[in-house]
């Protein structure tokens, strides 16, 4: 089967399409037929080789040579086991190696939002789950709350503002200009536009701040906080070679002890259980993917040059087949 892999680490250049060996349908497993995947910034630090990620990924080369985490396709064998899915469901969920023809995967798979299609559903789980766990399960969001989402027009932004309404909360999104009128379509209440305006002096606090873009001090998010607000970290700037983002993480985390408001950082998990929340968010209509382009899978390498440009509205889908 095709697969995306990469022998070293390095820019976009390092990505080859190759025949690899297809996966085995495990007792246990699904073996789905990829239809699409997305990028996200995990493949970028995979790809390019941050050395936090190559203690576990390989030092000098990667361990495991294929990339991608999101996908959505059809079910083309289930194991012995496995009662819930049967040949032709249409699924999507997490699994390495998803930038190829075929994923084997066990838990983190749910039946597909009936009301999107393929490229579609592959941009949902890496960037909505951790919306998801972000707000709900870190954030603590409740209804009535008024929360702030730093970074609003990426793929997590994008699927932050869209849960966060859909749980009843009051939302301000803060993006550029050329995304205003775009976040503002996914239902913010309100939105800044940082190009215009400092939104750590507009004088408004929040209850939940979800920090995706970074860039700025705790002494400047601290003036957007409440004394009893949840800051939860998500992203930030790419940073070093070293740690990346991590390192603004660490940063904010050194300078905020001490303080009232509690401070998060997590990496999202997936779980069928969330799959199966946002597609009921999806065929709802409380939430829908933001997709900028679509790429055919032989154009990988600028999908990701795409990515790394910082500059994606919403989600970048690679369609495999």
């Amino acid at each position: 089967m095709k697969a995306v892999v990469h022998h070293s680490y390095g820019s976009p250049d390092v990505l080859k399409i190759e025949e690899v060996e297809k996966p085995a349908v495990t007792d246990d497993g699904v073996l789905v037929r990829v239809h699409a995947s997305s990028v996200n910034p995990a493949e970028w630090y995979g790809m390019t080789g941050l050395f936090i990620a190559r203690l576990m990924g390989g030092l000098f080369k990667p361990k495991d040579p294929r990339l991608g985490g999101d996908f959505a396709g059809v079910v083309e064998a289930v194991g012995a086991h496995v009662t819930d899915f049967k040949p032709g469901d249409e699924v999507y969920g997490g699994r390495s190696g998803a930038f190829g023809e075929y994923v084997n995967v066990k838990n983190a798979v749910a039946r597909k939002p009936a009301n999107l299609t393929s490229e579609e559903a592959a941009a949902i789980p890496t960037a909505a789950i951790t919306a998801l766990q972000g707000l709900r399960d870190h954030g603590k969001l409740q209804p009535g709350q008024k929360v702030l989402i730093n970074g609003a027009a990426g793929g997590v932004g994008t699927f932050a503002v869209q849960i966060a309404k859909a749980f009843g909360a009051e939302v301000t999104a803060v993006t550029s200009t050329k995304n205003v009128d775009m976040v503002r379509s996914l239902g913010a209440d309100h939105v800044i536009d940082y190009t215009k305006e400092d939104f750590t002096k507009s004088g408004r606090q929040y209850d939940l701040v979800l920090d995706i873009a970074g860039g700025r001090s705790w002494h400047e998010y601290k003036r957007i906080l409440k004394q009893t607000a949840t800051f939860v970290i998500v992203g930030g700037p790419k940073g070093n070679k070293w740690i990346g983002p991590l390192g603004n993480t660490l940063k904010l985390k050194m300078a905020s002890m001490g303080a009232r408001q509690k401070v998060v950082f997590f990496i999202a998990q997936f779980t069928r259980e969330d799959l199966a929340i946002l597609r009921d968010l999806s065929e709802s209509g409380k939430m829908k993917p933001v997709v900028e382009k679509v790429y055919p899978l032989e154009q990988v390498a600028d999908a990701m040059r795409h990515l790394g440009t910082g500059h994606a509205r919403g989600k970048i889908v690679l369609k495999i087949y």
